[in-house]
């Protein structure tokens, strides 16, 4: 797995981590004081530079992703999509809870003066706000988990893969030696059969050269008894 991608990876889980503790907390300031008001005010404003960093890292690890290999592209871009997700859950929560603090200071008022009914009801939301951004936190720690799984299994494969081809290389070795073995028996034999057929050659004049002889000596021995 690329070193680049893991380095994006874990800002941006870092990143994300910290705007979802920071949307709990400036949700926790609705409906308090004014001083307060200014104080969510000040949050959202770092909430939103912090949406805008994660977007650059999440576009850092999009380019990253796309000039690796195909067989590491496709598990890394599956991951991406769930980060795009994730951060688009941020915004859309980011979003809510910049449109709950535009509440006038007279609607708050009102709010405060609706009792303790209202009042256990808002601690309430945001207890079921925490639980969601825990849940949430629990979910992108799974998805790492996962994707460290997958990355070691896609690693293990790889070993594999490269013992296979070691294996293949040294039985191509094998045969490569075995048929050198072969082509230096086959010029042995070659030489073996020349060495024959000269022999052969040597022999046939030799016997051919005596029958000749035995035929002239024959006709010598005739014509001498024929002249006598």
């Amino acid at each position: 797995m690329s070193e680049v991608f893991e380095g994006y990876e874990r800002q941006y889980c870092e990143l994300s981590a910290n705007l979802s503790r920071h949307c709990t907390a400036a949700s926790a300031l609705d409906g308090v004081t004014i001083c307060a008001a200014e104080q969510k005010k000040q949050k959202l404003s770092d909430i939103k530079a912090g949406l805008d960093d994660a977007d650059t890292l999440i576009r850092k690890m999009d380019l990253e992703a796309r000039s690796l290999q195909p067989s590491m592209k496709a598990a890394l871009l599956a991951k991406l999509r769930e980060y795009k997700t994730d951060l688009n859950n941020l915004k859309s929560e980011v979003k809510r809870v910049t449109t709950s603090s535009n509440v006038s200071l007279t609607a708050r008022d009102d709010l405060l003066e609706s009792g303790r009914v209202d009042t256990l009801a808002v601690s309430n939301d945001q207890k079921g706000r925490l639980l969601m951004s825990t849940e949430r936190l629990n979910q992108s720690s799974d998805r790492i988990k996962e994707g460290r799984k997958t990355m070691l299994e896609t690693e293990e494969l790889g070993v594999s893969i490269l013992q296979d081809l070691h294996q293949q290389r040294q039985s191509l070795l094998h045969a490569h030696t075995t048929l050198h073995g072969v082509d230096d028996n086959i010029s042995k034999s070659k030489k073996i059969l020349s060495a024959m057929s000269r022999r052969m050659s040597r022999n046939k004049w030799i016997v051919g050269s005596l029958m000749i002889a035995l035929v002239l000596a024959i006709i010598i021995i005739l014509y001498f008894k024929l002249t006598h």
